[in-house]
């Protein structure tokens, strides 16, 4: 039972959920989300560029198997050398390192002339994609008001889906073009110009993440910009009005390994095992399904179209799920996610035994599961950012995202590509990782939805 104690983390949390939902917060969230845009675009960017340029740059299977796993391999590097980061440095500063990092590589694909300068400029990709995909959302954990992460995690995940559906219908007009591994990937290079600007200008540094250093009147600073800016409607908050249990001090962090200390474990491998269920499903949709139809007797404009389709499902998709989420709870929404998926991931599978209605069958399958566990993560991410407390949530948030990452993006895809023309197999094993994670948050989990600052050090294990 979670034990509310009136510190002045807790205060300051109370603070901000007390702030309305304004212009302001509609701002953060696009901001962010265009983050997620950019960054979702190429982090998707291999499985078009597998195709593209399959031809161009003579890719022998060696170098496809690396471009399959090995920049998600080093997605994960930079993810945990994030987490070790995280919580000591900035929110937005760790956000910076990996937004100008990923783009800027991105940018220089372009000019690969061999599969091995393509493989080595994803592979740097990939360190920057660890610091900045994960880092938005502990991010608007600490700025949204409670009730409304539901409609940051909502519309970030519908601006990241709208970036895997626009990723191959691009490729889908660029098959058959030897230059179009080099345009495809000018949208997500060119970025680098734009998006560092919008964080540095838009995004402020987490009030608790200034408490936890020491410094309340600038936590209590940036309260204040934030109810100014969402048009005074609470009393602005002072330093004597967090409360006499302040510590003036610098507070020190707990130790990396409190992430698996008695009381904290379960919630961690909770949420890292929600992850990978879910991860699973849309790396080897995103990655590994264009070639797995082509692979399986299709054309190359099917197997973009069918990924198209499946992500342009997630859309409405996301909306949904984070509507869901506060109404029948966190675990529950990423059960119906991930369960309801089940019979558009088995339609995929038979429908190379439907004769002339394939194609339809594909589609219907493909629309099933974009709408379901592709449309999970506005529940998944938030959950995860809410199983720690303030002081280990950068880290935690991280390596949660990490380790996920790590088995559904780098050892199952690199599995599973030996499989890929088999329908049986690719699909039958997507189909059970999915069964089996539907049931973990249900049956192992707690439901989060509340303060973030309500669960106690002690509870945690921090404090020994």
């Amino acid at each position: 039972m979670a034990i509310q104690r009136e510190t002045a983390g807790y205060i300051l949390g109370r603070k901000l959920d007390s702030i309305p939902f304004s212009g302001y917060h509609l701002l953060l969230i696009v901001v962010l989300g265009t983050v997620g845009f950019v960054e979702g675009y190429d982090l998707a960017l291999g499985g078009s560029l597998i195709v593209l340029a399959r031809e161009p740059l003579g890719l022998t299977q060696s170098d496809i198997r690396w471009l399959v796993a090995a920049p998600t391999f080093c997605v994960v590097i930079g993810g945990f050398t994030a987490s070790g980061l995280s919580d000591r440095l900035s929110r937005k500063v760790v956000m910076q390192i990996g937004v100008i990092v990923s783009t800027l590589f991105t940018l220089m694909i372009p000019l690969a002339q061999s599969a091995d300068q393509l493989i080595v400029l994803r592979l740097l990709t990939g360190i920057g994609l660890g610091f900045a995909i994960p880092a938005p959302f502990p991010i608007a954990a600490e700025l949204m008001p409670a009730q409304h992460r539901r409609t940051y995690g909502a519309i970030y995940e519908v601006m990241l889906a709208s970036a895997f559906t626009l990723l191959p219908f691009i490729a889908f007009l660029l098959a058959g073009n030897p230059l179009g591994f080099r345009l495809i990937a000018l949208p997500g290079g060119l970025a680098l110009g734009v998006v560092p600007l919008l964080v540095q200008f838009a995004i402020p540094d987490s009030p608790r993440w200034y408490l936890r250093h020491g410094k309340p009147q600038a936590a209590v600073d940036a309260v204040n910009r934030i109810i100014k800016r969402c048009g005074n409607r609470v009393p602005l908050l002072t330093v004597a009005g967090l409360g006499p249990s302040l510590t003036l001090g610098r507070e020190a962090l707990p130790p990396f390994v409190a992430l698996f200390r008695a009381g904290q474990l379960r919630w961690t491998v909770v949420g890292i095992l929600t992850g990978v269920s879910a991860s699973t499903a849309y790396y080897t949709c995103a990655i590994l399904l264009p070639k797995a139809l082509v692979d399986q007797g299709g054309a190359v404009a099917l197997g973009f179209g069918v990924s198209s389709v499946l992500f342009m499902a997630s859309i409405p998709g996301k909306l949904f799920t984070g509507y869901l989420m506060e109404i029948i709870g966190r675990r529950w929404t990423m059960t119906y996610s991930l369960a309801g998926s089940l019979p558009g991931i088995a339609l995929m599978a038979a429908a190379h035994w439907t004769g002339p209605a394939a194609t339809v069958v594909f589609i219907a399958g493909g629309l099933i599961t974009g709408f379901t566990v592709l449309s999970a993560f506005p529940c998944t991410r938030v959950y995860l950012s809410e199983q720690f407390p303030t002081e280990l949530r950068g880290r935690g948030h991280f390596f949660g995202e990490s380790t996920a990452r790590m088995f559904s993006g780098v050892l199952f895809p690199l599995f599973l590509e030996r499989f890929t023309a088999s329908p049986v197999v690719f699909f039958g094993t997507l189909l059970c990782v999915v069964g089996v994670g539907a049931f973990v948050p249900l049956l192992f989990g707690r439901e989060t939805v509340g303060q973030l600052e309500t669960v106690s050090s002690e509870e945690v294990g921090l404090a020994a």
